[in-house]
């Protein structure tokens, strides 16, 4: 079928939908939600079968859902209706929620029932509940709609209160008068359900030293305490601020903006307060062992079961800055001095990597430079992954990766991919060559061809599309947990297997034998030419496209990518 993706945003969810329904040999079409005459141009232009809405923001206008099919996509149960779905369902702590696939009407979410999936609501982020369970949730529910409708006998349901299976209701707005922290008198518990709630947007507003902030994540303390309110520590960027009962990491902040004053944005929490401001709050480090056996914030863990070892990496958004690089790689080191044959590397559920940190660079002093540094700080990273010969080395993507962050992924000498990841290996949307031994890695693991097809078309890779080409080399289904569970089995039964030693040997072969037909450094200088020409030189995009990015500047129309 020919069909319209219609979407605010080309967000993790549009393009997850776009893949599998490209997978399943739709004709696909995206057209951003600009206007309703852009709108209306483009769908007389693409003459759809069906228009599919999987994050859509504003109204779809009348005449086009009286002459077309419009099927809308809410995260949450049937009768659930208002912009602020999950917000609630982490708010209230409802153990499970729902997407429906509903048909456009007059009335917002009022419109017959297509499909509907449920899902548990893990104890996590809004944003990383967002890009698993819903979207896990969103995908079923999406592709059982549109086989309904290709069959052409469905008769949606009509959204019906009396019916026992339809719970959800009207909600308002998750406005900050429901957010509002009191950190005298609310728990640990309620402290993080308000967080976890306002996660990635809109964050809960907050005064902070006599200046009003939003905070955005939340994480639990195990051991520090303080009076409740007060900043007891920092650590790797982060604040942790006590509450009655214990205390919570706050990772990033946004200050609120003043009339009339600069837009402003996420960052590191320290670098948004400032050494002055935290003058007497000391850094309390922990190690990415100790971690790894506590209830505490940290973006690095590291275990071993088994044989083998588990480098365990988080970074919100996926976002790597300069300082994140050089802890991750201090950590990496660490972990390869260690008796294990076999080192498994990712996240726990969410984001594998996205790259450099676009909002620590926008805000530097000199973006130019911080650029430089921050880039070339993942290659030292990637170089020491793609140097290590004395043990298999296995990139384990629960979640996403774009950019930079799918490179880093490719220095292992394998990479697991759970079935729902969405990759996006290419970095032409930024305006960049792109470095991380990208030239190295992609064209030797699906070819030239392939690799300059995928950095050209810009489009996302599902998990299975990537599989087929050899992007990736094994595709795992299920849950995050499920998907781990499969990791942590294949991987112990590698470092088990009697031809694991010549294997390595074969590795080391390789290695050398790639050497000396080229260089790493050849490679690395020649990525690194072309970044130093779009950080410095004349009359590059990147600098405008990043502030676009960083600033959430809509673009005046679809981007031609994404145009069929």
């Amino acid at each position: 079928m020919r069909i319209l993706l219609v979407a605010s945003a080309f967000n993790s969810l549009t393009q997850r939908v776009h893949a599998e329904l490209r997978e399943r040999g739709h004709r696909l079409g995206v057209e951003l939600a600009l206007g309703n005459d852009l709108l209306r141009a483009r769908v007389a232009q693409f003459e759809p079968d069906l228009i599919l809405a999987p994050m859509l923001t504003t109204a779809i206008p009348e005449d086009i859902w009286t002459a077309h099919t419009v099927l809308i996509v809410h995260p949450g149960p049937k009768g659930d209706r208002g912009p602020s779905s999950l917000d609630w369902a982490i708010h209230e702590d409802a153990p499970e929620w729902g997407v429906t696939v509903l048909q456009a009407v007059a009335e917002m979410d009022a419109g017959p029932i297509w499909a509907s999936e449920p899902f548990p609501v893990r104890t996590c982020g809004k944003s990383e509940l967002y890009r698993n369970e819903v979207a896990d949730a969103a995908v079923r529910a999406v592709l059982l709609a549109v086989e309904r409708f290709e069959s052409g006998d469905f008769t949606p349901e009509p959204l019906d209160y009396d019916r026992e299976d339809v719970r959800g209701q009207l909600r308002p707005y998750h406005a900050q008068e429901f957010r509002r922290i009191d950190w005298a008198a609310d728990s640990t518990e309620t402290v993080l359900r308000k967080l976890r709630a306002a996660d990635s947007q809109p964050g809960v507003l907050d005064e902070l030293f006599g200046k009003r902030y939003f905070l955005h994540g939340g994480h639990r303390e195990d051991e520090l305490r303080g009076a409740p309110g007060t900043l007891i520590a920092t650590r790797d960027g982060a604040v942790c601020r006590a509450t009655t009962d214990g205390a919570v990491w706050l990772p990033q902040l946004r200050p609120a903006r003043t009339p009339g004053g600069p837009v402003v944005f996420k960052r590191p929490a320290t670098d948004v307060l400032g050494p002055d401001l935290l003058a007497g709050v000391p850094e309390v480090p922990v190690s990415p062992t100790a971690a790894a056996t506590r209830d505490t914030w940290s973006e690095l863990r590291y275990r071993e079961e088994n044989g083998v070892g588990y480098l365990e990496f988080a970074f919100a958004s996926g976002a790597m800055s300069t300082d994140q690089c050089r802890r991750l790689l201090a950590a990496y080191r660490q972990a390869c001095e260690r008796p294990v044959d076999v080192l498994v590397l990712g996240p726990a559920r969410d984001f594998f990597s996205n790259g450099i940190h676009l909002n620590v660079i926008e805000a530097a002093d000199d973006a130019a430079e911080e650029s430089w540094r921050n880039i070339t700080a993942m290659d030292d990273l990637v170089e020491a992954i793609l140097t290590t010969t004395d043990k298999v080395v296995i990139s384990a993507l629960a979640g996403n990766a774009a950019a930079g962050g799918v490179m880093l992924a490719l220095a292992a000498d394998e990479v697991w991919c759970r079935e729902s990841a969405i990759l996006n290996p290419h970095y032409r949307l930024m305006g960049l060559y792109g470095s991380e031994y990208w030239t190295y890695t992609l064209p030797k693991r699906v070819g030239q061809d392939t690799a300059d097809r995928l950095t050209r078309e810009t489009l996302p890779v599902g998990a299975r599309a990537a599989g087929a080409i050899g992007l990736v080399d094994r595709v795992v289904s299920g849950s995050p947990a499920e998907f781990w569970a499969s990791v942590r089995g294949a991987a112990e039964e590698l470092a088990a297997a009697p031809e694991l030693t010549e294997r390595l040997v074969q590795k080391k072969q390789r290695r050398a034998e790639d050497e000396a037909n080229k260089p790493l450094s050849a490679y690395r200088a020649e990525e690194l030419a072309q970044m130093r020409q779009n950080f410095f030189g004349a009359d590059e995009p990147y600098h405008q496209l990043r502030r676009n990015f960083v600033h959430k500047v809509c673009p005046q129309a679809t981007p031609a990518h994404l145009l069929a």
